[in-house]
C-alpha cells in the first residue's frame, strides 16, 4: 500500500476545509428557489471596479491576489458565496481604516522603540 506524501496529505486537508467551508455555508443559507439572475460579469471587470473602489494604492495593490484566489475556489462553491466573497473584497478595499503600509512601519519602529 502505497503512503501518502506531505504534498497530498496537505491538498487533501485544503479540500476537506473546503468543504466543509462549503457544507456549513448551505446550512446556514439554502438555497432559494428564485429564478432572478444577476448581469454576467467577468473577473476583469470585477478587479478593475474594485480596484476604482480601492480608498488607498495599497487597497488596489490586493486586489488582483484577491480576486485571483477567489476565482480559483469559485468553481467549487456555490455562487452565492462566491458574491459574499467578492463584497468581503469590496468592504475590504474600501474602508478607510484599513492599516496601509506606512501605518504597518510605523507600528514596527514602535515596538522596536524601547522609549514608546
Amino acid at each position: 500500500m502505497n503512503e501518502l506524501t506531505p504534498h497530498q496529505k496537505d491538498a487533501i486537508g485544503r479540500a476537506a476545509h473546503l468543504r466543509q467551508e462549503v457544507s456549513s455555508f448551505q446550512d446556514t443559507w439554502p438555497r432559494l428557489n428564485s429564478a432572478e439572475l444577476m448581469p454576467p460579469l467577468t473577473w476583469s471587470e470585477l478587479e478593475r471596479q474594485l480596484m476604482n473602489l480601492a480608498v488607498t494604492p495599497t487597497a488596489a495593490s490586493m486586489v488582483p491576489d484577491l480576486v485571483a484566489a477567489t476565482r480559483k475556489q469559485a468553481s467549487f462553491k456555490p455562487n452565492e458565496l462566491v458574491m459574499r466573497e467578492i463584497l468581503c473584497i469590496a468592504s475590504a478595499v474600501m474602508d478607510e481604516t484599513f492599516l496601509t503600509d506606512s501605518d504597518f512601519l510605523s507600528q514596527d519602529l514602535e515596538e522596536d522603540d524601547p522609549m514608546s
